[in-house]
C-alpha cells in the first residue's frame, strides 16, 4: 500500500468527519491534510491532478450545504439575524447619537418629573424665612414641614413596588405627578400650618414613587453602553431644579414657590406621558410580546436588530418564572446580597448629610459668619450640584460606578473633616475665624461636587440594575423607603445633633460615614458598567458572565443624517 494510501485510512478511522468524496481509485489526499503534509508530495504531477479533482469534487458536494448559508448573509431578513459584531467605541458620534436618540428622548421626559422632585427637596431652604414670617412658626414647626417629606417618601416607595408591577412603570409615573400636583396645590392655598404637614406629606408620598420609578424605568429601557450616561439624567435635572428653587427662591415668597410647582406638574401630565412607551420587561412579564417588540423597536429605532434583546428578555421572563418567587423571597439567600448592597450604599449616601445640607444651606451659611450673604453661597452651591452631575454625565460609561465612587467618597470625607475643624475652631477654641469666612463655602462645595459624581446618583441607578427581575418591584420598594427613612432621621436628627453635640462633632460624624462607605464600596460593591441587567444578574448569582452590550446588535449606520 502507498504512502498516501495508509495516509487516508488513518484520517478515515481517527476522524469519522474527515471522509474522502472520490468516485476514481486513484491515490487520493482527504481535504484535512495540512499543509506539511502535502509538502513531501508537491513533486508528483499525478498527485497535484488528482489532489485538483478531489477538491472539486469536494466543493461540487459541499454546494447544496454551502448555498443556505449564502442566501442568509444576501437575505436581508435573516441576515438581521447575525448582526455585525461591532465594538461601541467604533461608531462616531453622529452615529451614537442616531442610535440613541430616542432613548435621549425618553430620559429627558422621565427626568421632567425628577426636576420637580429636586425643586420639592429644595423648597425649605429659600422658604424658610416667609414662612416663619407669615405663620409665626418656630424651629420646631420648621423642623416637621422639612422632615414630613421624606416621612412621606418612605410611604411612597413602600406602595410604589406593587404599583410599578400591577400598573407599569409608565402610569406609576403619571401616578407620581399627579401625586406631586395635588400636594403643591395644597401647599399654594394653605391657610395655617397644618395644611404645609400634609402638604408635604403627600409631596413626599409622590417623591417616593418617583425615587423608586425612575431607575427601574430608565434601567429597563436604556441599552447598556448609554445606561450610565442617560442615567444619570434625573439626577442632573433634580439639581437643577434644586437650583432653580434656591435661585427663584431669593425673589418671591412660599406662597408664589408652591405656584410654581403647580405649573411644572402640567407639561408631564398633559403631553410627556403619552410619548414614552412602557418598558419592554413589563411587557413580557405580562406575556405582551407584541407590545414588547413595538416598545423595543421604538426605543432602538430602526437601525438596531432587535432579536436578541428580545430573546434574551423572553429567556430571562422564562427563568423567572420557573424560580416562582414571591415577596417573600425579597429577603432569600439569593436575593440578599443584591439588596444588601443596595440598602448599605442607601444608608451611607443619607448619612453622609447631603439632605441636612440641601434643607439647611441657608442657615449652615447664617451661623458660619460667611463673608458672602447666605442667600447667595446657597445659590453657588445649587450651580455646582448642578456642574457635577454634568461631568459625573460623561465619565460614568468610561470610568464605570466604582472609580466614582472612590472619588466621591474621598472628596466628601476631606470636606466634612475641613468643615468640622473649622467649627472646632470657631466653637469650641473660640479662635477668630473671621479671615477664614470662605472656608464653609468652598467645603459645601466640593461636598456637593463629590456627592454628585457618585454617591448621589450611583446608589439610585445601581439599584435600577443590579436587583433580579422577578423581585425588582418589591425590592426597589424597601430600599426606597429604607432611603427616605433614613432621609427623615437625618434631617430630623441634624438641628439636635449640631446643637447638642455642636456643628464640629456633627460634620466629623457624617465624614466618618463616608469614610466607612468607601471601604465597603471597596471590597463589596460590583462593577456594572457596559453590562446588560441579565448579565448583572447572573453576576449578583456568582455564575459566569460575558460582556455584550446591545452594540453587538447594531446594524450598520449611514455616516450622515
Amino acid at each position: 500500500m502507498s504512502t498516501i494510501t495508509k495516509y487516508r485510512s488513518t484520517v478515515i478511522n481517527e476522524n469519522d468527519r474527515h471522509q474522502l468524496l472520490t468516485k476514481s481509485t486513484q491515490p487520493t489526499i482527504s481535504a484535512s491534510t495540512t499543509a506539511t503534509n502535502l509538502s513531501d508530495y508537491q513533486s508528483s504531477t499525478t498527485l497535484f491532478r488528482s489532489k485538483m479533482a478531489t477538491l472539486q469534487e469536494n466543493l461540487r458536494v459541499s454546494q447544496p450545504e454551502i448555498e443556505p448559508l449564502n442566501t442568509k448573509e444576501k437575505d436581508p431578513e435573516v441576515a438581521s439575524t447575525y448582526p455585525q459584531q461591532s465594538s461601541w467605541e467604533s461608531f462616531s458620534t453622529i452615529q451614537k447619537i442616531k442610535a440613541t436618540r430616542k432613548q435621549l428622548v425618553t430620559a429627558l421626559i422621565v427626568s421632567w418629573v425628577s426636576m420637580l422632585v429636586g425643586y420639592t427637596s429644595g423648597y425649605t431652604s429659600p422658604a424658610d424665612k416667609s414662612l416663619r414670617s407669615h405663620f409665626g412658626i418656630g424651629d420646631n414647626e420648621m423642623s416637621w414641614i422639612g422632615g414630613l417629606m421624606p416621612l412621606g417618601a418612605v410611604v411612597g416607595g413602600l406602595l410604589g413596588g406593587p404599583s410599578i408591577d400591577f400598573f407599569g412603570r409608565k402610569w406609576t409615573l403619571l401616578m407620581t405627578d399627579a401625586f406631586l400636583m395635588l400636594a403643591w396645590t395644597m401647599n399654594y392655598f394653605a391657610q395655617d400650618y397644618y395644611y404645609l404637614y400634609v402638604s408635604r406629606s403627600l409631596v413626599g408620598v409622590g417623591v417616593g414613587f418617583a425615587s423608586l420609578t425612575f431607575p427601574v424605568y430608565l434601567g429597563e429601557t436604556i441599552q447598556p453602553e448609554v445606561r450610565g450616561t442617560l442615567g444619570l439624567l434625573p439626577t442632573t435635572l433634580g439639581n437643577i431644579g434644586i437650583l432653580v428653587c434656591f435661585t427663584v427662591g431669593m425673589l418671591i415668597d412660599w406662597k408664589d414657590l408652591a405656584g410654581i410647582a403647580v405649573l411644572m406638574t402640567l407639561p408631564f401630565l398633559l403631553i410627556f406621558i403619552w410619548i414614552i412607551p412602557e418598558t419592554p420587561r413589563w411587557y413580557v412579564s405580562k406575556d405582551k410580546l407584541e407590545d414588547c417588540k413595538k416598545s423595543l423597536e421604538w426605543l432602538r429605532g430602526s437601525k438596531q436588530d432587535i432579536t436578541k434583546e428580545f430573546d434574551e428578555l423572553v429567556r430571562n421572563q422564562k427563568e423567572q418564572v420557573l424560580k416562582n418567587e414571591t415577596i417573600s423571597d425579597v429577603f432569600t439567600r439569593s436575593n440578599l446580597k443584591p439588596l444588601t448592597i443596595c440598602l448599605t450604599l442607601m444608608i451611607f449616601q443619607q448619612f453622609s448629610g447631603i439632605n441636612a445640607v440641601i434643607f439647611y444651606t441657608t442657615s449652615i451659611f447664617s451661623d458660619s459668619k460667611s463673608t458672602l450673604a447666605p442667600e447667595i453661597c446657597t445659590i453657588i452651591v445649587g450651580a455646582v450640584n448642578v456642574f457635577s452631575v454634568f461631568i459625573a454625565n460623561a465619565l460614568i460609561d468610561r470610568l464605570g460606578r466604582k472609580i466614582l465612587l472612590y472619588i466621591s467618597s474621598v472628596s466628601m470625607a476631606v470636606c466634612l473633616g475641613t468643615l468640622g475643624s473649622y467649627y472646632y475652631s470657631k466653637d469650641v477654641i473660640k479662635m477668630d475665624v473671621s479671615e477664614y469666612g470662605f472656608v464653609p463655602l468652598v467645603c459645601l462645595l466640593v461636598f456637593a461636587l463629590g456627592f454628585s459624581l457618585g454617591f448621589g446618583p450611583i446608589p439610585w441607578l445601581m439599584m435600577g440594575e443590579i436587583l433580579p427581575a422577578k423581585i425588582r418591584g418589591p425590592a426597589a420598594s424597601v430600599v426606597t423607603a429604607f432611603n427616605w427613612a433614613s432621609t427623615f432621621v437625618v434631617t430630623k436628627t441634624f438641628p439636635i445633633m449640631n446643637k447638642s453635640l455642636g456643628s464640629c462633632y456633627t460634620f466629623w460624624f457624617y465624614g466618618v460615614m463616608v469614610v466607612l462607605g468607601l471601604i465597603f464600596t471597596v471590597i463589596c460593591v460590583p462593577e456594572t458598567r457596559g453590562k446588560s441587567l441579565e448579565d448583572i444578574e447572573r453576576l449578583m448569582s456568582d455564575q459566569k458572565v460575558r460582556k455584550m452590550g446591545s452594540a453587538a446588535n447594531m446594524k450598520p449606520l449611514p455616516s450622515t443624517f
